[in-house]
């Protein structure tokens, strides 16, 4: 019993980090316009995880189908909007952002995804004063 658990534990471990771990996760998106008076936090939900890639060292001699290079992008989501507060009458206060229903990993789609990470150099989150904005 005990060389049992053991083999599949040994096994759990070894072909674990194989398997993709891309899921929706928590996220807080701070938005600010330029011509709205407050900063706001938006809860949602955005793609996160490790996805297998492979870039051989030999791809000039093998081919391209030794380059496989996947990230944690949408397979289902649905659009979200929010009505900014301390905006002027001739602002739009409308903000639509993405909410991630289901995640999945495949090559990053330019032309409907952000394929970039975005590190913040200062930790700097809000540069209006902060409203709380509560669900409706």
């Amino acid at each position: 019993m005990e060389a049992t658990v053991f083999n599949c534990w040994l096994f759990f471990l070894l072909f674990s980090p194989a398997v993709p771990m891309c899921l929706p996760t928590d996220f807080t998106l701070y938005v600010e316009k330029p011509e709205c008076e407050f900063c706001v936090a938006i809860n949602t939900t955005i793609c996160m995880g490790f996805c297998y890639s492979r870039d051989s060292n030999m791809r000039d001699i093998l081919g391209p189908r030794f380059l496989v290079q996947r990230g944690c992008t949408y397979d289902k989501v649905e659009y979200h909007t929010a009505i900014l507060p301390g905006c002027p009458i001739e602002a739009n206060p409308v903000f639509t952002y993405p909410v991630a229903l289901s995640c999945h990993c495949s090559a990053c789609r330019t032309d409907t995804d952000e394929c970039a990470h975005r590190a913040s150099m200062d930790g700097t989150k809000c540069t209006k004063p902060f409203h709380t904005m509560l669900p409706v």
